[in-house]
Formats: structure tokens, sequence, C-alpha cells
């Protein structure tokens, strides 16, 4: 597809200039847009090209890049060094033409406008579902995603794991949770294309901040939110801003009237938002909204509550319609519980007594109650499917990649592969984990480099407290030394007794330290390989190294065998 650059830039707002005459020009009004692009690796003609300042370097050092690539229109930030004009310069000459400049006050903020410009809106041609949260939100939207289609709707989705544009679900190849405006609104458009009449999206911290924008000119029609603990505060600054910042997802329920064309119908989509009654930061996201919410809980019996960890659970706000999920039992194999909504009314306001729903589905994990319960509210709201209903359904779900994920090579322990990285997510699994397990826990895990420094001792205080044996490994260092993030970690597992040598190793290879776990693993034992999961890839100084846990830990059990 192609766009006259004055479709979709207000050029009473924003007046595009030649760089080398510094002068507007009404004949930049015509040009043709094939495409946006923010990274000049990836620029094809007829591009806008959005130059975005990185970690370490500005965009517009990669603005000459981008014009040699064919880029006809150039969105940059920030006064541009002599040296950088200098090779602007000769780019442009090289390519024999002039190019309209726009200069703004952030290049990513404006990404989100121009991307749903191009792309004609198309969240408003979508029921649309934001899912955020420290934990839980990949599997949340592929059971949405999962369950919607079980309903016999065309449903697409985005997350960190995989997405779907229509059909089955691809693998996610990047480590972004929530991509750029430009890929996210593409994506959008492609589903509206392609005959969806839903969308699911997991929205991360990073994409509801306002700083990033990512999702920012998406109509959300639903939101969920499942947890917030510490995570992200490198970027966020603060848990009080990180917070904030996921609660953008239901301050954006108020920001459109819900009415919307799909599949060229004009259809009213019901706005709502789902909330886990259990994390203390409930009544937050329930106060940014004016629309109406639901709630989930377990009673505290789905996560760290299960075995008497942690203290009592909050009380459920007034209210609040809910459901209530009971007799949780949680196995390799699968898991079961029971549903039920304690407030239920009649018509005339009336108490009355609640039926009693089965739920039994294919995905292991205690902690899978929540992420069920939140995707059955949300599609029995959407589509006016009645809860047992979808109940029935939750059999045909299929786990995602890297959550919960066992191994089986027929070794005579078990091995589990979850992309728990936070102090929050590993009192979510271990604690069901350890009162099922008669033998020895062994969890290999690290920490990101370049990121919340706060939570290291925090996760090896947590692993140590469940876990027999500790042992410390990589999770993509980046430009961090290895053996000092490890050692961060490890004065958590020290303060809860473990000894360096004897029951807590730092090994810094992650397959080295895979192997050694399988080493020390007996009969009966759980080996628990945390952090990597789906990825696929460890970032280090020099760049990503490819590497694949589930295949990694296949690779090592059949070593063992073939001994």
């Amino acid at each position: 597809m192609t766009r006259f650059l004055s479709e979709i830039i207000d050029f009473n707002e924003y007046r595009p200039f030649s760089f080398l005459s510094g002068e507007f020009s009404s004949s930049f009004s015509n040009i043709e847009i094939s495409g946006l692009a923010f990274d000049s690796r990836f620029v094809s003609p007829g591009n806008l090209f959005f130059a975005l300042d990185g970690t370490h370097t500005s965009g517009n050092f990669f603005i000459s890049q981008a014009i040699d690539s064919g880029a006809c229109c150039v969105v940059f930030q920030d006064k541009i060094d002599e040296e950088s004009a200098l090779k602007i310069k000769q780019s442009l000459k090289r390519a024999g033409k002039d190019i309209p400049f726009i200069h703004v006050q952030s290049s990513r903020f404006f990404m989100a406008p121009v991307s749903a410009s191009f792309y004609d809106y198309p969240s408003k041609k979508l029921a649309v579902i934001g899912v955020t949260g420290t934990e839980g939100k990949s599997s949340t939207v592929s059971f949405i995603w999962q369950f919607l289609r079980l309903c016999g709707k065309k449903a697409g989705f985005i997350s960190t794991v995989q997405y779907s544009i229509g059909g089955d679900a691809v693998a996610n190849p990047e480590h972004t949770t929530t991509p750029e405006a430009p890929v996210i609104q593409k994506y959008l458009y492609q589903m509206a294309e392609n005959g969806c009449e839903y969308a699911v999206i997991e929205t991360s911290s990073h994409g509801l901040s306002e700083k990033l924008n990512r999702t920012g000119c998406i109509d959300f029609d639903c939101g969920v939110f499942m947890n917030v603990t510490l995570e992200h505060l490198e970027f966020h600054g603060s848990f009080e801003q990180y917070r904030m910042d996921k609660a953008n997802l239901f301050r954006k329920l108020d920001e459109n009237n819900h009415e919307k064309t799909i599949l060229g119908k004009k259809v009213s989509v019901p706005s709502f938002g789902v909330v886990n009654l259990e994390d203390e930061s409930a009544p937050y996201f329930i106060a940014a909204t004016k629309q109406p919410v639901l709630g989930f809980t377990t009673g505290g019996k789905g996560g760290k509550f299960a075995c008497g960890e942690g203290d009592a659970l909050p009380p459920v706000p007034k209210g609040i319609p809910y459901v209530m999920g009971r007799n949780i039992a949680s196995a390799s194999y699968g898991l079961s519980f029971s549903m039920t909504e304690p407030n239920l009314v009649d018509r005339f306001s009336k108490p009355v007594e609640s039926p009693v729903i089965h739920v039994k589905a294919g995905v292991s994990g205690a902690f899978n109650a929540y992420n069920i319960m939140a995707s059955i509210l949300v599609v029995s709201r959407l589509t006016s499917t009645p809860l047992e209903v979808l109940a029935e359904k939750a059999c045909q779900l299929v786990p995602v990649k890297g959550r919960m994920t066992v191994i089986d090579k027929g070794q005579d322990f078990e091995v589990i592969v979850d992309y728990a990285h936070t102090p929050s997510s590993f009192e979510t699994i271990f604690p069901p984990l350890r009162h099922r397990c008669a033998h020895k826990i062994i969890s290999v895990f690290g920490s990101g480099g370049e990121r919340d420094t706060k939570k290291r001792p925090l996760q090896g205080k947590v692993a140590a407290k469940f876990s027999d044996i500790v042992i410390l490994t990589d999770e993509d260092p980046r430009k961090e030394n290895s053996m000092d993030i490890l050692k961060q970690i490890e004065k958590g597992a020290l303060e809860e007794g473990k000894k360096e040598g004897e029951n807590l190793f730092l090994i810094p290879s992650r397959q080295k330290a895979i192997r050694y776990a399988f080493k020390m693993a007996s009969k009966g034992d759980i080996v628990l390989l945390l952090g990597k999961s789906h990825e696929n890839s460890i970032i280090y100084e020099d760049g990503p190294h490819p590497y694949d846990e589930i295949s990694e830990a296949e690779k090592a059990l059949c070593e063992m065998q073939s001994l």
C-alpha cells in the first residue's frame, strides 16, 4: 500500500522542509510513502524513516544510511550534529533528489499517530483487548485468542511468544513484548484485512508508557490487569510510575466511544475491565477507568498463598462482580478447578446461589487458574457466551511454549522450562512445586543485564528458600559482566543459608549450567530452567547469540542417555 505524505501528516501542524534549503515545498505533499521504518538497516525505497534515539546512540546518526537505502522522508528530533549533517548532504547528493525532513519533539512518540493514519486506523475496525501485568500476560493473551477461536470467532493476537494476523499462531522472533507503533499498527491492519473481528494485544509497561507511546492511537475496548510487582525500574524509575504506566491501559478504555465498523458493519463493542482481585493494586486499576470492571480470584489458592506464603489477601472491593476459583489441582499433565460467582444476583438484584462450574485444562501450573478465569470472563462478556460453555472448552487449550513446558526424554526426573524471571513470578511458581515435590528441586536461572538490579538478590532469596540446589547462570548479560550479575543474585541465596560449592553454584555458561543440573538430579527431582523460555538468543556484549532453551535441554538429556 502507498499513501501520500499529506494524507498521514498534518501540514498545518508540521511543516516538512528541505534539508538543503531549509524551506517548505508544497510538492512534498505529493510524495508517496510505501511504508514506515524505524531501523535504518531495514529501510526500503519509498519508506518514511523515523530516526529514533537508542540507549547509547542518537538516531540522527543513521539518517544518511536510511537515505542511501531509499528513504523518501525523515522524521527526527533534537539538533543534527555537524558530522551527521555532512553525511546527510552527501547521501542526498548521491540520491540525486531532495526529500522532506520533519522535526518533532519525540520521533518515537510521533510514530503512533503517523502509523495509525498510514494504516487507516485499524483498531476502529476490530474489538481490541489489551492484557497487562508483570506476569501472566502471554498465557492470558493466548487463552483469550484460543477461546475466541473455539467460539467460532476470527481473531488475531500479538504477544511476546507468538502472534497471529488471523491464521495459526507463529513464533515471534523478537524479544520485545509490545512492538513499536508501526509494527503493531501493521499487524492490526492485516488482521482487519484478513477478516478478523477481534485483536488481543499483550501490552507491556513499556508499550503503555507515554514516553514510548507504542500503543498510542489504539482504541482498546477491554483491559485485563493480571498483577504488578517489582520490575523494569531501570526504565520507569519507581514502582509508582511503573504501575501508573500499566494503568494507562484502563485509562484508554475511556478514550473512544466503542462504536466500530467490524467486517463492514457498524457495531457497539462492550467496554470493560477485568482485574485480579488478589493483587493489592486492583483498586488502583479499577479507579483508572469509568467503565464497568469484573474481577477474578482463587482466594489465594493458585499462587504463593497456596502454601501459606505471604500476608492475608486484600478484601474484594464492593460492587465488583467476580468469579472465584476453588479446589485447584495441578500436575505436570494439567490443571483442574471449580469456578463460582459468589455475588450473583437475579434481575431484581436479589442474591441467588451460584452454580459450580468445573474447569479442566491441559495446561500445568496452579497459577494458570488465574489466566484461564480472566480469559473466560473476557470472552464471555465480549461474545455473550455463558461461562459454563467456555469452561467446557478449556480442555482444548494449548499451553504457550516455554510456560511450564515439561521436557520428557525418558529421564527419571522432571524438567520444566518457564519464563519466570522476577521475584514475584518465583513466588508464584515455586510454592506449588515445593508442595508436590518430595525430592530435590534444582533451579537454574540468572538475571538480565542493563536492567533492574534491585530484583537480583530477591530472586536469589526466593529461589534459595524453595530450592534444594541453586545454579546461577547467564540470562542476557548484555554489556554487564556476567559474574558481577551472578554475585548480586548470590547475595540473596546466601542470606537463605545456601553455601557456594555445596548447594549454590555460579556457572555463567547456560549450556554448562543445564548439564550440571541434570548431572545432579536424581529420581523424582524437579529441575527448573527459568528465564529464557521461548527466546531465541542470549544477548552478550557483542550482540545476540542463537540459543533455544527447550532444544538445549532436550539435547543435554539425549547426551546423558547416550553415555
